[in-house]
C-alpha cells in the first residue's frame, strides 16, 4: 500500500517492512513472496517474513542485499512468470564475455518461455536446476553468479507451480496467457449484473457474445486473454480458470 524509498536499520524484519512501513498488501490480498536485491535477487516466501534483513541472512535463503530494492508479490503472481521476467532482463545485461552466463541464462529463459506457454516437459525442471547451478559456479563476475537466483529460489520454494505448468498445463497464478481461460458465470451475469453488456462493449477482440439483459458468453477462439472484461466487470461474474 505504501511504496517508495525508506531508510531502515540493519536487522529489521521483512514483516516490519512489508506490513509495518509498507502497510500490507493492497485490497487485503495474501502475501506470496518478496524479491530483494534487484533483478538477480531471490524470491523469498512467507515462511521467512520474520527473518532479519542483513547480508548474511538474505544469502542463507538464496537472495541478497544487492541494490536494496524490494518487490512484493501477492497471491495473483505466477512465480514461473516472475522468474522469466527477471531472467529476460538479466539476459540482456550479460556482457557476453563468459559462456556460462551468456549461454546459460539464455537457455534458462528459453525453457521458461516454453513452460509458460504450456509446452514444458518434466525434464525442463531438472534442466533449469542443472543449468542454474552451472551458471553460478562457472561465471566470471557477480552478475552471472547471481543471475540464476530468481529461478533457483522459485524452484526451491514454489516448485509446485512449475509442476502445475508442466504436468497440468495450468497456471495457479492465472498469469500465463496460454494456460488460462476467462469464463462468465451465467447466474452472476444475469442475476447481479442484469446482463449489463459492459464487458462486451470493452472487449477489443469482439469475443463476448450476448445482448443487454441477456446472459453473456466468451468465444474462446476469439478471446485474446487481455483481461479487460475481468477488470471492468463490477459483479464478479467473470473468473479465470
Amino acid at each position: 500500500n505504501n511504496t517508495g524509498l525508506i531508510e531502515v536499520p540493519m536487522g529489521i524484519t521483512l514483516r516490519e517492512i512489508v506490513f509495518g512501513i509498507g502497510g500490507g498488501i493492497p485490497k487485503g490480498r495474501k502475501f506470496k513472496a518478496i524479491q530483494t536485491g534487484g533483478p538477480s535477487g531471490g524470491c523469498i516466501p512467507e515462511q521467512f517474513l520474520d527473518m532479519p534483513v542483513d547480508f548474511d541472512e538474505l544469502a542463507k535463503v538464496g537472495s541478497m542485499m544487492g541494490s536494496g530494492g524490494m518487490i512484493v508479490m501477492d497471491d495473483r503472481s505466477c512465480m514461473v512468470d516472475v522468474a522469466k521476467y527477471f531472467l529476460k532482463f538479466l539476459e540482456e545485461e550479460s556482457c557476453g564475455k563468459c559462456t556460462p552466463c551468456r549461454e546459460g541464462v539464455k537457455q534458462m529463459r528459453i525453457i521458461l518461455d516454453r513452460i509458460t506457454e504450456g509446452k514444458g516437459e518434466e525434464s525442463d525442471i531438472e534442466a533449469l536446476e542443472w543449468i542454474g547451478t552451472g551458471v553460478v559456479d562457472g561465471s566470471l563476475c557477480a552478475l552471472g553468479g547471481s543471475a540464476p537466483n530468481p529461478v533457483l529460489t522459485t524452484l526451491k520454494y514454489f516448485r509446485e507451480e512449475y509442476e502445475a505448468h508442466v504436468k497440468d498445463k495450468h497456471c495457479p497464478g492465472h498469469s500465463c496467457r496460454e494456460l488460462i481461460q476467462y469464463i462468465i458465470d451465467p447466474e452472476l451475469c444475469l442475476g447481479k449484473g442484469h446482463g449489463c453488456h459492459v464487458c462486451a462493449k470493452n472487449c477489443p477482440d469482439g469475443a463476448i457474445v450476448g445482448e443487454t439483459k441477456q446472459v453473456h458468453t466468451i468465444d474462446v477462439m476469439k478471446c485474446g486473454k487481455c483481461g479487460i472484461c475481468y477488470d471492468v466487470c463490477k459483479f464478479d461474474a467473470i473468473h479465470i480458470e
